[in-house]
């Protein structure tokens, strides 16, 4: 993607976008919202369509999610959460696991989704399990040309000038502020190919790493130019054709997962499960620094509890897993996946629907 095209789009990102989209969205046009919905009628997934959109002849039922949970009150409040985010347009997967006793709720759960940058999480860990064997020196300086590096609006991408950052400093700017620029940075020293093959040597199996994070910009703008508003048409029309013309929201060749491994992974960072101690130890120390609160953290943070966790959003995505831990012991792991069925750019009321689901399955996990 051009250089030009990146800075046009900057002053167009902190105009329409603000603060909802710090840290996932481009340094210019493209915000983080658009891609999931069908316009006209009811469609796949149950949303709201817009009838000028609307083929004649789409017949495509209702979704229909399928529940988990360990007892009726459980699965009742899967249920509510599910018709929560139907009530606002939104389609999407949730799992709440206890890390104690195993008890989950959760709708979904299995169905593979673009990550945008949640992918974030397992890079890091994989970036980690490196340094932990010494096969990369956190202290290790590495220089990021704005110039040629990827776009976004936090951290080194926003950066104008070049800049010499340390390894282990990348990887807390990537989890922080979700700086796309410091991500692409540690793929130069660990290729995506490598990422996705220890992914599966750890038996990750439903988590697929396949670009640099800047592919989702480029993707879109071959699409869309530097027209935000037609890149989010085109995902929210595409959704229900079942077809995407921006190839990083289709989840077979997406940076993809489901709710389940997501939350696999993060039972496995919080049980020493994965890795060696030290990465996975450094992993929840960095996604407890994440700055954004918008959405699960909401709901999550309070004097007795501790959240820790990592944003996803691009176009219509808009996601967020992590871990909440309270005083009293419990730990319990959350991944919500959403995909808006509006072309909106800023939905601060599914970012709040989010919120809520944590809190009541958290809520309803600890009874």
């Amino acid at each position: 993607m051009g250089k030009g095209f990146a800075d046009e789009r900057s002053k167009r990102l902190a105009d329409e976008l603000g603060e909802q989209l710090t840290g996932r969205g481009p340094r210019g046009g493209f915000p983080a919202g658009a891609a999931d919905a069908v316009p006209g009628g009811t469609a796949a997934g149950g949303w709201p369509m817009s009838t000028a959109h609307r083929s004649p002849s789409s017949t495509a039922p209702a979704h229909r999610p399928v529940y988990v949970g360990d007892d009726r009150a459980l699965l009742d409040v899967a249920e509510g959460i599910a018709a929560d985010w139907a009530a606002l347009g939104v389609r999407g997967s949730f799992l709440a696991r206890d890390l104690g006793t195993g008890e989950q709720l959760g709708f979904d759960i299995e169905e593979s989704t673009p990550l945008a940058s949640v992918v974030k999480v397992p890079l890091a860990l994989v970036v980690l399990d490196r340094i932990a064997h010494g096969d990369l020196d956190p202290a290790h300086p590495v220089t990021v040309d704005p110039g040629t590096s990827s776009v976004g609006p936090t951290g080194l991408a926003a950066f104008r000038y070049p800049a010499t950052v340390a390894v282990g400093d990348l990887l807390a700017l990537m989890l922080s502020v979700s700086d796309n620029a410091a991500a692409d940075a540690l793929l130069d020293l660990v290729p995506v190919a490598d990422v996705d093959a220890r992914l599966r040597a750890w038996g990750c199996d439903g988590i697929r790493m396949r670009h640099r994070m800047n592919h989702l910009y480029e993707c879109a703008a071959g699409a869309a130019g530097n027209d935000f508003s037609l890149a989010l048409e085109l995902a929210v029309r595409d959704e229900g054709a079942g077809r995407h013309t921006i190839e990083t929201l289709d989840p077979a060749h997406a940076n993809a997962g489901s709710a389940a491994a997501l939350v696999g992974l993060l039972e496995r960072v919080w049980c020493d499960g994965i890795a060696g101690p030290g990465a996975t130890a450094e992993l929840r120390r960095l996604m407890g620094l994440q700055v954004f609160t918008q959405r699960l953290a909401s709901e999550l943070r309070t004097d007795t509890l501790r959240w820790s966790g990592k944003t996803g959003t691009f176009l219509h995505l808009r996601h967020e897993i992590g871990v909440v831990e309270a005083e009293s012991g419990e730990r319990v792991a959350i991944a919500a996946l959403t995909r808006a069925g509006r072309r909106a750019g800023l939905a601060p009321d599914i970012d709040l629907a989010i919120g809520v689901a944590g809190r009541e399955a958290f809520e309803a996990l600890r009874k």
